[in-house]
């Protein structure tokens, strides 16, 4: 028989759970059989004496079982998933997903809303008018069986222990616990069907992960425990200290996503898209190069496919195609005003966090679960770190409903960017690689 009060103890202790200890609390939890004092009373100890990798496994995947599960063998061929951890200006699914649909991976994406200062790719796509972001699991199977890509919300049913235990480690101060992220993140992976995980752990000023050393220990982990759980899975460990890309904001990274697919987009923004692009394409054994597959995403922005692979997904999902060329069909802002700097200089940091909660308090990001989201407001920003700004060229625009507001936006933004005399070398998008076999760690930091 087991007891709660041993599994506490003995955690508390550091000692290793069995298999059965771990299901037996997940289980009883969710079922309300557990109250949240004892689990709260686990969830510190765990952040204290931290799990080992069999643990954190077994974890994640009584988590996943907790309960519906995605069917995705109807789907044909190799399901790859991608997911990110999070930041700022990372609009990196609107891009992602049709650009690897277009190259024949099946992209089967369930996507979240945001919360806090990082945005929702939900939220992002209901700024396309009539964009249904709710599908039956036949619909999403059907989509992408017909044009080869869907995008839909998480369905409430999915990993309910994910739930209630981020709910209580977020009012006992233990959620900055890699064993508690890692489960966290892979048990929604392992039950959202794929067949294959891409995962994009960032590090920095706008991510969840401060440091380096951080985001790589973490990545390390998932990628272990998804190989555990019969899913190969690589991670790549990528910046966040800046914003990824140029738009900070909901139907504005709608825009910025298209412009990319047209050939505009962001170097930062390319850069990711066609590594993690890349790695989705060799997983789903497409290609057996790197070189090759990078060439073909490459190749689709040019000709225009990945852009028409877009127009079918959001026609296909009740959204109205015209976006694609007249973006005042998409929500917009009753004011906007550009911000210039006090000097000139090149930019020496970018402080991602500031900028990213300056948009949540115009409207375009939720402080509670509960909070309606302006899809119209937000942040461009014109320069990135190792740009040079002159004092009579703007660094961003700020677009509000709330004039108070965008007066309040204009010093939060102007003292994000901390600007120096000397030359600034560019940062490095991509810091290391991480699969089941290797660590690739880039040499170069900065570019």
């Amino acid at each position: 028989m087991i007891f709660v009060p041993e599994i506490i103890e003995k955690k508390k202790r550091g000692k290793k759970l069995s298999r059965e200890e771990i299901e037996f609390l997940i289980k009883g939890y969710v079922e309300g059989e557990i109250p949240d004092y004892q689990m709260a009373a686990f969830l510190m100890a765990v952040y204290f004496r931290g799990m080992d990798e069999e643990e954190t496994t077994y974890l994640t995947l009584a988590m996943a079982s907790s309960g519906e599960r995605v069917d995705l063998s109807k789907i044909d061929g190799i399901k790859v998933d991608k997911h990110s951890s999070g930041g700022i200006a990372d609009t990196t699914t609107l891009v992602l997903i049709p650009l690897v649909a277009s190259c024949g991976v099946r992209a089967a994406k369930m996507s979240g809303r945001g919360l806090g200062h990082t945005g929702g790719t939900i939220d992002k796509l209901e700024s396309i008018p009539g964009f249904k972001v709710e599908l039956s699991q036949d619909e999403f199977v059907e989509n992408v069986n017909r044009i080869g890509a869907a995008i839909t919300g998480q369905s409430k049913n999915l990993v309910p222990a994910d739930k209630k235990l981020y709910a209580l480690r977020d009012v006992t101060a233990t959620v900055d616990s890699i064993p508690l992220i890692a489960s966290s993140i892979m048990s929604k992976k392992i039950a959202g069907g794929a067949d294959k995980i891409v995962l994009d752990v960032k590090f920095g000023r706008g991510a969840f992960m401060k440091t380096y050393e951080e985001a790589k220990a973490l990545a390390e982990l998932m990628v272990k425990i998804g190989n555990l759980a019969g899913k190969e899975t690589v991670a790549f460990v990528t910046d966040m200290d800046q914003p990824l890309g140029l738009a900070i904001g909901n139907s504005i990274e709608v825009i910025e996503a298209i412009e990319t697919l047209k050939g505009n987009g962001h170097e930062d923004l390319v850069r990711l898209c066609l590594e993690l692009g890349s790695e989705m394409l060799l997983l789903a054994g497409e290609y057996k190069e790197k070189e090759e597959a990078e060439n073909a995403l490459k190749e689709n922005i040019k000709n225009g496919r990945a852009l028409t692979k877009l127009k079918e997904i959001i026609a296909a999902q009740g959204g109205d195609e015209r976006v694609i060329e007249d973006y005042s069909l998409l929500p917009k802002a009753k004011y906007t005003l550009e911000v210039y700097p006090g000097n000139e200089g090149y930019i020496k940091e970018i402080d991602a966090l500031r900028l990213g909660l300056t948009a949540m308090k115009l409207g375009a990001g939720r402080q509670k679960k509960e909070d309606n989201i302006d899809l119209g407001v937000g942040i461009w920003i014109y320069k990135k770190v190792g740009d040079f700004a002159e004092k009579d060229k703007p660094l961003a625009r700020i677009l509000a409903n709330d004039r108070e507001k965008l007066n309040w936006a204009v010093k939060e933004v102007v003292e994000s960017f901390l600007l120096t005399g000397e030359y600034v070398p560019k940062r490095n998008v991509i810091w290391a690689k991480i699969t089941g076999k290797e660590i690739i760690e880039y040499k170069v930091k900065v570019r």
